[in-house]
């Protein structure tokens, strides 16, 4: 059988268990496992990584308690803005949008813009009469908007975001890696940005290299966190650098891309990703990482917390021993 595998994050935030209720643990797990599902049918069938990782993505983008598209942050108007960004490791293609509204799937429109545009990032109103000119469905605003943000919005207008913070996708992100049967890798991020974020805002996630990136030399890369700092630190294209050049492996890298320059850029980071043989990785800072992870063959993996990590499968062992 070939290989193939996808990984999936729905973003890392540094939370206590306490601040999370039950209900809310299992709508995540509930959320990845739907998206993973999603991300492998296409694989298991053959198609190509770069569909395999919008499908996850666009899962998690319907689900209102994932920031991205729908269920996104509000900015300091009370309006939501997308970034997001595809990559393919095969071709180095990309194509990428930021401070979009209205669109349903910001990361099929980026997919789009890697197909039929002559550039890579297009943001604000060109992104959006990009999406009309090629039939993407559209979204009034109140489709885009939960009570969950509405509330984290207020709160900050009132200043009273630390008194009552509501834990759980307030400034983060989603995004899926992927190897497909023909060996190629491509990446996936999308987000809905910051709470309280100034009107068009973009974050790390549409710039490639900084919250995306995928080369089938090496790996492909998604991340989450604080947009600022993982732009500064240009971190998804570190895991890459790292492993292309100074020969370290795929969780080696991944490790150093979290710790580097910590001195300077602080905040929550969360780097998934993969190498070109299916293997993945999880790296993140904060203790709490929404993520799953499933290759040919094999039962998915969908975990929170820090404490819960892959389990080799049992033909995995069997050829260890």
């Amino acid at each position: 059988m070939k290989k193939f595998a996808i990984a999936i994050h729905g973003g890392a935030e540094t939370i206590k268990p306490s601040e999370i209720d039950k209900k809310k643990e299992e709508e995540y797990r509930r959320g990845l496992a739907d998206a993973l599902k999603a991300g492998y049918d296409v694989l298991e069938k053959g198609g190509s990584a770069l569909d395999a990782v919008e499908a996850a993505v666009n899962s998690l983008e319907r689900n209102p308690v994932f920031n991205a598209a729908r269920g996104a942050s509000l900015t300091q108007r009370g309006e939501t803005e997308f970034d997001a960004a595809i990559m393919d490791g095969n071709t180095l293609r990309v194509g990428a949008v930021g401070a979009v509204r209205y669109v349903q799937h910001p990361i099929s429109l980026a997919k789009v813009v890697l197909q039929k545009c002559d550039h890579c990032l297009l943001v604000g109103t060109g992104a959006e009469e990009f999406a009309l000119a090629n039939n993407l469905p559209l979204k009034a605003p109140e489709y885009f908007v939960t009570p969950e943000k509405k509330e984290a919005w207020l709160d900050k207008q009132q200043e009273r975001a630390v008194k009552k913070r509501q834990p759980g996708s307030m400034s983060d992100t989603v995004g899926a890696v992927a190897l497909d049967m023909n060996g190629n890798l491509a990446a996936a991020t999308s987000t809905g940005g910051l709470t309280d974020q100034l009107k068009g805002r973009v974050g790390d996630s549409p710039i490639i290299g900084g919250g995306t990136f995928a080369n089938n030399e090496a790996c492909a890369v998604s991340c989450t966190g604080e947009g600022e700092a993982i732009m500064r630190g240009v971190l998804a294209h570190e895991v890459y650098a790292m492993m292309k050049y100074a020969g370290n492996s795929l969780q080696a890298a991944t490790d150093k891309a979290i710790e580097l320059h910590a001195d300077k850029l602080q905040g929550d980071r969360g780097i998934l990703s993969m190498d070109n043989t299916g293997k993945v990785a999880f790296g993140f800072n904060t203790g709490f990482m929404k993520r799953g992870y499933q290759a040919a063959d094999e039962e998915p993996f969908v975990a929170l917390w820090e404490s819960e990590k892959i389990r080799k499968p049992a033909k995995l062992k069997e050829m260890e021993k």
